[in-house]
């Protein structure tokens, strides 16, 4: 049985980061019919109302009483709110390539941050690995990029606060874990981003004095599928899982993982979009698991 508890948090690890992986295609879909804040306002509604019906129906629990909810305000606002709003209005205003390189530094900024405030100190032979993991992240976006367009100085400011916002979501969740289960947790935070986008969205059409769009995307069968994945599998599962991760591992361990999401939207991207396919790729990929695959070594060592 201990030896399954030690192997679960992995295997959640990686499950959630091919979700991750994925809803990169299921959002170029969405996009196509749909802007950032609508696509976001329908995908945390979606969560919030069917973990609501699995709460009605008894299928999940969640208890608040007494517990320091404070937190889960914080750690909600952060992520998904600040997270989406930063990494929305920050690619629109960057290169490509300049997105992907910033977003790639999370799992870095979680590694110094979780030093400051969790105390846990990865070994050098993990930090190489962590480095090494996010290098292959840099390299298949550098070798990849085409893209023409001018980063703008706001653009990278408000990448990097996308970074740090999903950092401080890997610390805080971490933190919490031990107040909240990973279900309560997620629920906050499907509750958070629900009313905050879902108001952003109503104020813009209202603002526009179109108010009558609101369902408008939902007429677009590509866009329903798309927001059921990103509600269900991409919000309430993947973030579900995070939160679980983050609960049996250390916030650095937990954060490169991430990085397996890269190989897995190039693999979709190739099977169902029919994107090209290049050796730095395959070398890129060689680097992330290598790295992924050190970063636990080395700590399974340590121990």
């Amino acid at each position: 049985m201990e030896n399954k508890s030690n192997i679960l948090p992995y295997i959640t690890a990686l499950a959630m980061n091919f979700i991750f992986g994925l809803s990169f295609l299921f959002s170029k879909r969405a996009l196509s019919v749909a802007d950032p804040i609508t696509l976001l306002s329908f995908r945390f509604l979606i969560a919030f109302l069917v973990m609501t019906l699995l709460i009605v129906f008894r299928v999940i629990k969640v208890n608040y009483k007494n517990k320091p909810i404070k937190w889960l305000v914080i750690l909600s606002f952060i992520e998904p709110v600040i997270y989406f709003i930063f990494e929305t209005y920050g690619l629109q205003r960057t290169a490509s390539s300049v997105g992907g390189l910033m977003i790639a530094l999370i799992p870095m900024a979680v590694t110094i941050l979780a030093v400051y405030f969790l105390n846990e100190k990865p070994s050098i032979k993990q930090t190489i690995s962590i480095m090494l993991s996010v290098a292959g992240v840099i390299l298949i976006v550098v070798m990849g990029s085409s893209d023409k367009k001018e980063s703008s100085i706001l653009g990278v400011v408000l990448l990097l606060g996308a970074v740090f916002s999903a950092a401080f979501f890997n610390i805080i969740s971490r933190k919490i874990s031990r107040k909240f289960n990973a279900i309560e947790i997620t629920y906050f935070m499907m509750f958070s981003g629900a009313v905050c986008f879902n108001a952003i969205s109503i104020a813009n059409l209202l603002i526009n004095k179109k108010l009558s769009y609101y369902l408008q995307p939902l007429s677009s069968t590509t866009f329903i599928t798309s927001v059921l994945y990103l509600g269900i599998l991409s919000s309430i599962v993947a973030y579900f899982l995070a939160n679980y991760t983050l609960s049996k591992m250390e916030a650095s361990r937990c954060s490169v993982f991430a990085n397996i999401s890269t190989i897995v939207s190039i693999i979709a991207g190739v099977i169902v979009l029919h994107e090209s396919f290049y050796f730095y790729h395959i070398i890129g990929a060689i680097m992330i698991l290598v790295g992924v695959w050190g970063t636990n070594y080395y700590h399974e060592k340590a121990d």
